[in-house]
């Protein structure tokens, strides 16, 4: 087989394909070149998904006839005026993407420079251009796209439903208009208006109006500055989660990215505060100088190379590890819409009983709905004596976020009223996120004190698990628990940290067990310390089932609300439910 060159159209067109993938990535490209002349205001338009037509018009800076011609040309641009790679600070600047649309569509660009006299346009079919004509036209750009693909069939088939396709756009829309608040979008599909987001002066009411206001009143803002990078935004406390990583928009110089450094950094600030299958929400911007970052790494710009990823790296974690510190005992808003949801009736059959809604799984913990249906007056009096100061006062609830405790229900949830309404709080949950965060604190504070165990338990185990927790009994010791091989299938535990009181030892040893069998045998336990303060933390924490008196129970609260992160345990659920007097009035008809 002979070397030839190939022509220059099947090679726009193999071009194409890297930059072109969807209609969403035509969108995209057309929007970042406005953003670069300078726009203040961009419509959009699409058909069928984008695939029978996308408009892009801007009020940008505009182009000369002669700039026209030069703009379709590959690898031509006005946005990199030097030919230092290293310092790129524009959206595009690889001077491929009209070409590239062109050589796949009916390309047709018109354009009128700031200043000028008139209009020029210009058609590309197929990559074959046409003549510069005038045209009437306001200063700005607009480019008119059709029967993408036309010129590769093949590609067509590859496309989705036209609404999925929309989608797909819709979504590239509201990144680049999270990015740049300072400017107006729209976007409609021809029979309606999908997006209309006007400028606002200020990135959170961008990101209420994108993200959503749910987003925005269940976020915690983030600045922090480390060796030049800023990182500036916001992140979802832990208890607003997702089950998708859809809702995380992550931005570098103000250009939207899908980066596996910085995924794999959220997943991190959030490792023992999360479900291991739910998605933290976040908006996070980061400013990097141009010569730390390579922007130049993938052909539709999506991926970035960092000089220095373990600098980023720690700069997310550190950042949202703090401000959610910050937020202290708080949990998510939509925790108690969605037990209200549960418990609100939707029809009354004729057997008198309602019908309620599922919770939506991890809402609200199974069986509470039931249990508050039965909540009747013999139930809700156990422990519910008013506890007195030592004044001999009773403690007013307004004087505390979670309240003061009233009752506690299946002798495992804790109802405290608070100043305008109630909270309903998981006590083992609760309790083990506290525990979890003593462990942490005594770890950094040089150690863990530790209690002897009266008799040493002895706990029986497989050959391998016994042999896994041997090796690593000098760690172990530094996290208050000693350990010695007791022959070759068990282990004898001698001593345990002393927060975890009366814990469940056999338990916690196979439980660490199953779970070294996980880690890497060549790092230390304390790269993973998160995950193992979380098992210790479970077995040494109030379990469901105990009965607690008032005392015991408004001590738990108090230190909940001291207690940074406490408004999830270490497996990411809610350990408490806020239901405010308004809701609960609402639910019973009372408004």
């Amino acid at each position: 087989m002979t070397i030839r060159i190939l022509p220059e159209n099947l090679v726009n067109r193999i071009a194409a394909g890297e930059v072109v993938e969807r209609p969403a990535s035509a969108v995209k490209e057309l929007v970042e070149n406005a953003l670069d002349a300078g726009a203040r205001r961009i419509e959009i338009a699409v058909r069928d998904g984008g695939q029978a037509e996308i408009i892009v018009a801007d009020d940008g800076v505009g182009m000369t006839a002669d700039e026209l011609v030069l703009a379709v040309e590959r690898h031509a641009t006005s946005k990199l005026p030097g030919e230092d790679l290293s310092r790129i600070a524009t959206l595009g600047f690889r001077g491929e993407a009209l070409p590239s649309i062109g050589a796949v569509a009916r390309l047709t660009l018109a354009s009128r420079a700031r200043g000028a006299a008139g209009a020029w346009a210009l058609a590309v079919e197929g990559g074959r251009k046409g003549e510069v004509r005038p045209v009437a036209l306001k200063e700005g750009t607009r480019i008119e796209v059709k029967d993408l693909f036309f010129a590769t069939p093949a590609r067509l088939k590859f496309l989705k439903s036209p609404r999925a396709e929309l989608g797909h756009v819709e979504e590239v829309v509201e990144r680049l208009a999270l990015a740049n608040p300072g400017v107006a979008f729209s976007l409609n599909d021809g029979a309606r208006e999908i997006l209309r987001l006007p400028a606002v002066p200020e990135r959170l009411a961008r990101i209420a109006a994108v993200i959503g206001r749910e987003f925005a009143a269940n976020a915690v803002p983030i600045e922090a500055i480390r060796e030049g990078i800023r990182l500036s935004g916001f992140a979802g406390i832990p208890t607003f989660n997702r089950p998708t990583a859809q809702m995380q928009y992550l931005f570098v110089n103000n250009r939207p990215v899908r980066d596996r450094l910085l995924l794999s950094a959220l997943r991190g600030a959030y490792r023992d505060l999360m479900a291991g299958d739910r998605n933290a929400a976040v908006a996070l911007f980061f400013e990097v100088p141009p010569e730390a970052v390579d922007v130049n790494v993938h052909p539709a710009k999506t991926e970035v190379r960092f000089r220095d990823p373990g600098l980023v790296r720690g700069l997310v974690v550190g950042a949202i590890r703090h401000a959610l510190s910050q937020a202290g005992h708080r949990a998510a808003t939509t925790v108690g819409a969605s037990a209200l949801a549960a418990l609100r009736p939707q029809s009354a059959p004729p057997g008198g009983t309602f019908a309620y809604p599922p919770s939506g799984g991890r809402a609200i913990p199974r069986g509470l709905a039931e249990a508050a249906l039965g909540f009747h007056a013999p139930l809700s009096a156990r422990n519910a004596e008013p506890v007195q100061a030592p004044g001999g006062e009773i403690p007013d609830a307004a004087e505390y976020p979670l309240g003061v405790a009233r009752a506690q229900v299946h002798e495992t949830y804790i109802v405290a009223e608070t100043a305008d309404g109630l909270v309903i709080v998981d006590q083992h949950a609760a309790h083990e996120r506290l525990t979890q965060e003593k462990l942490k604190a005594a770890i950094a504070n040089g150690g863990i004190p530790r209690q002897g165990l009266l008799i040493p338990e002895v706990v029986e185990l497989s050959p391998a698990a016994a042999a896994r927790i041997a090796t690593r009994a000098p760690e172990l010791a530094e996290l208050g628990l000693v350990v010695e091989a007791f022959g070759a299938a068990a282990v004898v535990v001698r001593e345990i940290p002393a927060l975890l009181g009366d814990a469940d030892v056999k338990g916690l040893i196979r439980d660490l067990a199953e779970e070294l069998a996980e880690f890497d045998t060549a790092h230390a336990l304390k790269t993973r310390l998160d995950e193992v303060t979380a098992t210790v933390a479970c077995h040494g924490s109030v379990r469901a089932g105990r009965q607690l008196n008032a005392a015991e129970m408004n001590a738990l609260l108090r230190e909940m609300e001291q207690t940074p992160l406490s408004g999830q345990c270490a497996h990411g659920r809610p350990t408490y439910i806020e239901l405010k007097r308004a809701d609960i009035e609402r639910l019973f008809g009372r408004r």
